[in-house]
């Protein structure tokens, strides 16, 4: 079969596969998992040759880790490394050790034990990552407890790769000297890439920003990951490590955002060719033939990793509840665990029934990695006897006693920190809950009335001090979960004004209807501001303006939507929903409307509105509705993409 055929044959089922996953709220890497099955050598061998298909799938676990690093400034992985250090080291090294004692207990040999503890050590960073970031978790302080057990565990893989084909030639001071030097070119090229990132990398992207090409940004920014990628692989450490590197040095710029949104789409595509691939590794006849031994073997390792993950969260002095929820999310196989078992197939050190069981228990625990996560917060809670937050791990300011018509602001970023010294500038009193420990500690060290932990805590908002408050700030911007903070503060307070900070106005329904009593769409916003600039710099009296503005926010910015779409107009299946669109229908003399009133045209049904309505040059936003239309009069309607398409032809042709 063709090359060409194959990728037909993977893109179609992926994309049947996929749409009916997310029709039945399914996760759409389960959906990749099931097309890879079925297209690979144990369902319909639709594709021949999957090492092709593999290398390039890498790539998108490279591309994810480096939108991860532009999360992670130097100072934010700074601030983690007792995490990466310590927990991390230790639950590979404790992983590694329980895993191979117990393969030795089933009579495995001590190189096919240690292999197959080296492959049980390792999650899934791909998944967790994915995870993560879409469940809006890897702010809370169990996802960064992941990120960096993940992140030593991608450096873990390299001394992996280097034993594992000595293991056969049993050569034990080769051995040494070839892991020596590993760290050696290790610490190498992680000090050069953190040099050459901190000072070309800014330059680079300053220059090709200066072109305003948005196709030259694009392949820069490709090529930055890629080489970045490639020279750690030169040096033999993993490609997704240099990713990371990069993108962190990148991740304080001012193109941070840019940079994510170009290499978002490369992203999500190779990854779901990377899940592709994963599947198409999937033997069903195994599963069918010994299922018994192979949800033995996954339950058993996820259960030992679950547990070695909390005991050493709490070890190093996390709660309880982020320790077992950190278990949750990495007691999977990781990718890497697939790398090693191709590995020791090459060199014959694990039996090919061991490795096939391994293979398939792997698998399965990826697949339901994403219901794991989901829940791993109510399971941790459950699991704790509690119902919200490990209160002895709450902190409380000093001075909290005290407040009484205050603010409360949910969110301490630029935007909550603003907002803070403009309270401050009138003595009014406020408290911050923020869920970045490291914003939050410093804050709190400036002397700033900072609580840490999540807004949807009720023990945080208690300590707040909510029923006293005069109105409480929502300044994150994130639509889903400023919806789910609403709801908690509405549960334990009715009353309290909610204002709420959103990117623009998607949602304002949603925040409303959730208990928000004003919303803020900061894009409509920044508008009105220009446009008050603007009406004030051409000689608009101030109280004309200010009239203007208010009633535009009255009206839920009414005329700030329906817009004329251009060529970077973003036209994708989200933002369809979301936007209108703005449409001027010329009459002709063949047009159905001419000699027919603009009444009778029935706007409100069709669901669109009449923006302006032009006639012999001039312009008026209010016409008279009995107005009779007649050729070469203007129409210009505003409404949903496929509603101003309707009406248009309902314009011309009558139907």
């Amino acid at each position: 079969m063709s090359h060409f055929v194959e990728i037909l044959a993977i893109l179609t089922s992926a994309v049947a596969i996929v749409w009916l996953f997310r029709r039945l709220h399914l996760p759409a890497i389960l959906a990749y998992l099931v097309a890879g099955m079925l297209v690979g050598d144990h369902g319909f061998s639709l594709v021949n040759d999957q090492d092709n298909y593999e290398h390039f799938a890498e790539l998108g676990i490279v591309f994810l880790l480096f939108t991860l690093g532009l999360e992670f400034s130097l100072p934010r992985l700074v601030a983690m490394r007792h995490l990466v250090l310590s927990v991390g080291s230790l639950q590979v090294g404790i992983s590694l050790a329980i895993f191979t004692i117990c393969a030795l207990f089933f009579g495995q040999t001590f190189s096919s034990a240690l292999t197959i503890g080296s492959i049980l050590a390792l999650s899934s960073t791909a998944i967790v990552i994915r995870q993560l970031s879409e469940s809006g978790a890897m702010k809370r302080k169990s996802g960064q407890i992941s990120v960096a057990i993940l992140l030593f565990q991608d450096v873990a893989v390299v001394p992996f790769l280097i034993i594992i084909p000595m293991l056969a030639l049993d050569g034990e001071s080769s051995m040494f000297l070839a892991l020596l030097f590993a760290l050696v070119k290790g610490v190498f090229v992680v000090g050069l890439l953190l040099l050459t990132g901190k000072w070309l990398l800014p330059r680079l992207f300053h220059l090709v920003a200066q072109v305003r090409t948005d196709e030259l940004f694009v392949l820069t920014t490709l090529l930055v990951t890629l080489v970045a990628a490639a020279l750690t692989q030169w040096f033999g450490l993993s490609m997704a490590l240099g990713a990371f590197l990069a993108g962190m040095m990148l991740g304080e710029s001012q193109y941070k955002h840019q940079l994510e949104a170009d290499i978002r789409p490369y992203r999500d595509i190779l990854l779901g060719l990377f899940f592709v691939t994963v599947g198409m590794k999937l033997d069903i006849s195994i599963l069918m033939s010994a299922p018994l031994t192979v949800f033995a073997v996954m339950i058993a390792f996820m259960a030992i990793k679950i547990l070695i993950i909390k005991l050493l969260a709490v070890r190093a002095g996390e709660s309880k509840k982020d320790g077992w929820a950190s278990g949750f999310m990495l007691a999977q196989m990781g990718e890497f665990g697939f790398v090693l078992i191709a590995l020791a197939n090459q060199v014959e050190i694990i039996p090919i029934d061991i490795a096939s069981i391994l293979l398939v228990s792997g698998v399965i625990s990826m697949a339901i990695t994403p219901y794991m996560i989901d829940n791993a917060r109510k399971w941790s809670l459950w699991l704790i006897k509690e119902k919200e937050v490990d209160t002895e791990h709450l902190q409380q300011l000093p001075d909290n006693k005290d407040l009484k018509d205050h603010v409360i602001i949910c969110g301490f970023g630029r935007v909550g920190q603003t907002v803070s010294r403009f309270l401050k500038q009138e003595k009014t009193p406020f408290v911050a809950i923020d869920i970045d420990p490291l914003r939050a500690s410093t804050a709190r060290d400036a002397g700033e009335n900072v609580l840490f932990g999540s807004s949807r805590q009720s023990e945080l908002l208690h300590a707040a001090h909510l029923s006293q408050a005069k109105l409480v700030v929502i300044a994150f911007g994130e639509d889903k979960q400023s919806i789910e903070v609403i709801k908690k503060i509405r549960t334990l307070s009715a009353d309290v004004p909610i204002l709420v900070r959103t990117r623009n106005d998607d949602q304002l329904g949603s925040l409303q209807e959730a208990g928000a009593n004003e919303v803020v769409p900061e894009s409509l916003e920044g508008s009105l501001m220009l446009v008050s600039q603007v009406l004030s710099l051409t000689g608009v009296p101030f109280k004309r303006i200010f009239r203007r503005v208010q009633q535009e926010r009255k009206n839920h910015y009414n005329h700030l939507h329906g817009f004329f779409q251009g060529e970077h107009t973003d036209m994708s299946p989200e933002a369809m929903d979301r936007i209108e669109f703005a449409n001027g229908i010329l009459l002709t003399e063949d047009s159905y409307a001419c000699g027919y009133s603009i009444r009778s045209l029935n706007l409100e049904r069709s669901k669109v509105a009449l923006i302006a309505f032009r006639r012999d040059g001039v312009e008026c936003e209010e016409p008279e509705l009995d107005t009779i239309l007649k050729s070469q009069d203007t129409l210009v309607v505003r409404g949903k993409p496929y509603r101003v398409e309707r009406f248009e032809s309902f314009v011309q042709k009558g139907h």
